[in-house]
């Protein structure tokens, strides 16, 4: 008898469930069906914003697979069909077709929810006007390239600091833009300790962008056609010819939460290790609209990121397929860049680890990407916290130029492992005067941690 398993959402967790899936299961025994609300499957969200600031030339590029190549492998792939409802009863959804306007009940033997997240809008008076973009999926890429061709002016206002404020930031900047940035937090890069969000402002600032920090967007102001002209904070005004979001992003889980499914603390889906939503046999979920175990503070976390989403998929594929995989949990890695300087994290920043009940130590060096005497080496900056007594590592904080932000996967390599610093410092890692000092940043941070750490027992 074949089976149906329906796929809510066309990207990168619910096309790479569909994939696996069907080499799992050939089509006689597996029927699949997927709806995408969208116009693109398989997407680059990371690269939208080379793509606006033309360093990826093509938006066909950020495309890893397109509807014609997922159908002709046997997916019923159904572009531009909204889900608008989940009967978890009656073991079936309701669609609807965006183009031809009908709906329709289908019916599911499993189900996979891969509805992403979706850019936060503060409710404030103008915030849909022409001219106010989120950037989340390739539609918002167009609609903001198409955006900023139409401007009729060169002034932009980017809101929010995180990664893909910043990211959009420098977009602009190469599109030759005056950019200013609107930052409720008191540095850059919230997802870093301030004193690490620091190095990222004066960064910024010195590739032109006008950075307010400890400010908060009021309301958004528009011309006599409706279209954005300027945004207000309680201080001041800044005009504005295109405004871009950047504050962060939330689950979709309204069709979820409507169904009666469970959710988190952050609104996202909860799954067991085998990304199975809880409570529910028949139901799988995945990507930017679950919360995941963070393995260094056991609290359950909300990370939209493509590495994992895509890593789900395969997942929940394996398991709807008959096999049998788990994802135990993250670490919170993450890089970006800033021109040419480099960001990067994993594990607990220190007001993390104070929410966890953790007490920890904290250090920070200044080391360089290659022996001091090659040519082209750069500074960098590492902060490292370690637990006390215990000497556990607990996080990591990198903020350098070429050379540096990859270094960030040797301390979640030791995240993971539930490795001390002390053991850090022993790792035999690779050594050449063009890749690295003979101490690499990471084994001096975790040198001057285990000192720490033993001056705090």
């Amino acid at each position: 008898m074949t089976e149906r398993l329906v796929i809510i959402g066309g990207d990168a967790a619910g096309m790479s469930a569909a994939s696996q899936a069907r080499r799992m299961k050939p089509a006689e025994q597996l029927e699949i069906i997927v709806f995408e609300r969208g116009h693109f499957t398989s997407f680059s969200a990371c690269g939208i914003p080379y793509w606006v600031g033309g360093e990826v030339p093509d938006r066909d590029r950020l495309i890893a697979r397109t509807p014609a190549e997922h159908r002709a492998r046997d997916i019923d792939l159904r572009m531009r069909v909204e889900v608008l409802e989940i009967d978890v009863p009656g073991h079936r959804v309701r669609a609807r077709d965006l183009e031809a306007g009908t709906e329709t009940w289908v019916d599911y033997d499993k189900l996979v929810i891969a509805t992403g997240a979706t850019p936060i809008r503060p409710r404030i008076p103008g915030i849909d006007a022409p001219g106010v973009h989120g950037v989340q999926t390739l539609d918002d890429g167009q609609a903001l390239i198409e955006s900023l061709q139409a401007s009729p002016g060169r002034r932009a206002v980017v809101v929010g600091a995180g990664y893909i404020g910043v990211e959009m930031a420098e977009a602009l900047i190469n599109r030759g833009y005056d950019v200013t940035m609107i930052n409720r937090g008191p540095q850059p890069m919230a997802t870093l300790d301030p004193d690490m969000g620091a190095l990222i402002r004066k960064s910024m600032e010195g590739l032109g962008i006008r950075v307010l920090c400890t400010a908060e967007l009021s309301k958004v102001l528009t011309d006599d056609t409706g279209r954005v002209r300027a945004v207000a904070t309680a201080e001041a005004e800044f005009p504005a010819d295109v405004v871009v979001l950047g504050i962060g992003v939330r689950p979709t889980t309204e069709l979820a939460r409507a169904a009666g499914l469970p959710l988190g603390l952050h609104d996202g889906l909860l799954t067991d290790l085998s990304m199975r939503v809880r409570g529910h046999e028949d139901i799988w979920a995945g990507g930017d609209c679950v919360e995941v175990l963070d393995l260094v503070s056991g609290t359950e976390r909300h990370i939209a990121l493509g590495t994992h989403a895509n890593k789900h998929g395969q997942i929940i594929g394996a398991n709807v397929g008959g096999g049998y995989a788990t994802f135990p949990g993250v670490v919170g890695t993450a890089v970006s860049k800033v021109c040419d300087l480099e960001v990067a994290r994993t594990g607990l920043r220190e007001k993390d680890a104070r929410a966890a009940g953790l007490q920890y130590v904290t250090v920070t060096i200044e080391s360089t990407s290659r022996s001091g005497y090659f040519p082209g080496t750069a500074p960098m900056t590492v902060k490292m916290l370690a637990e006390r007594r215990t000497g556990r590592l607990l996080g990591v904080q990198l903020v350098g130029r070429e050379g540096a932000a990859k270094r960030i996967d040797i301390a979640a390599v030791a995240l993971t492992a539930r490795m001390t610093v002390d053991q850090m410092i022993a790792l035999d890692l690779g050594y050449a005067p063009p890749f690295s000092p003979v101490w690499d940043p990471i084994l001096v941070a975790a040198r001057k941690a285990a000192i720490a750490v033993e001056r705090n027992r």
